[in-house]
């Protein structure tokens, strides 16, 4: 099971009163709420092996080399949370470093790499694994990893994590009319405001998906504009014609890496507490109380 935990500790930190704080006052709303889904997780799933993936850099310079718009929308508002942060509200940003020391002494393995995104580790373990794979995320972006063939599937929080909508091949065609690999070409044509990715003009969601069924792939698609005998429209063969420039770099930046430098890292369940005492200070000092002991004693069974 891999979690691409700053998208869960957002929804925690949205899910959870403020009013949920440590001794001290601070609010550890997004601390404990992280703690309960990862909890509800391991309950309802017991996964053999558990990553919390982290963003090391969640607007990676090579992919802005590319497509200099990638994430721009954001680069002000990060400016006002700090320069290596992206914009998080004021209560959560101090309780990230809180949320990556409990994980620490717990035992999770939380993984992050230099110069990549959270999505770009999913991808790499994804990779390798010789086993199924369940991705935990509320980022679209990875329904490209979905693969029925590997057992690869992502579970979509709904509310909370109680209400998880599985994603599978299936899943995906139905509702975007392609499987887990055409996800991102798809993703590409249409393009994704909120990642600042411009897309191929007048190619929405629907055309892209009608494309990439005639046509197979990106690639099909291009080889399809230069066949005069194609079935390409002529405003979908000047659209895409145009967009040449756009569409050859594209997929190296909406495809999530799956080469990654990874550390060495024991991605075992824990069943216990890998540094007892560390925890226990920090469940004091940061009063993590229920959530804590619920998750521990869901790891012993």
């Amino acid at each position: 099971m891999l979690l691409d935990t700053a998208s869960l500790y957002f929804r925690a930190y949205f899910g959870v009163p403020e009013s949920v704080k440590a001794p001290d006052g601070t609010p550890v709303n997004a601390v404990r709420g992280l703690l309960e889904f990862i909890d509800r997780l391991v309950r309802d799933h017991r996964p053999d092996h558990l990553v919390a993936c982290m963003d090391a850099d969640w607007r990676p310079q090579w992919r802005v080399d590319l497509i200099p718009s990638y994430k721009a929308h954001r680069v002000a508002e990060e400016r006002e949370a700090g320069p290596d942060e992206e914009e998080v509200p004021d209560t959560l940003s101090p309780q990230v470093p809180v949320i990556e020391a409990v994980l620490d002494a717990v035992g999770i393995a939380r993984v992050g790499v230099a110069g990549y995104e959270a999505d770009d580790v999913i991808g790499t373990f994804t990779a390798a694994a010789q086993g199924p794979v369940d991705i935990v995320t509320g980022d679209r972006d990875l329904y490209q990893l979905v693969d029925d063939a590997r057992g690869v599937r992502v579970l979509y929080p709904l509310k909370g994590v109680g209400s998880l909508a599985l994603t599978d091949e299936a899943a995906l065609r139905e509702k975007y009319g392609v499987d887990g690999s055409g996800y991102a070409d798809l993703a590409l044509l249409r393009g994704d405001p909120s990642d600042g990715l411009p897309g191929v003009p007048g190619i929405g969601e629907k055309t892209a998906a009608k494309l990439l069924a005639e046509f197979g792939d990106l690639a099909g698609i291009m080889a399809a504009v230069d066949d005069p005998k194609s079935k390409l429209t002529p405003s979908q063969r000047k659209r895409l014609d145009e967009a040449r420039p756009y569409v050859a770099i594209a997929p190296k930046v909406v495809r999530v890496a799956g080469d990654v430098p990874l550390p060495e890292v024991d991605t075992a369940l824990p069943r216990a507490p890998r540094d007892p005492a560390e925890l226990e200070g920090l469940a004091a000092r940061w009063g993590l109380g229920g959530s804590l002991h619920r998750l521990l004693t869901t790891l012993a069974v």
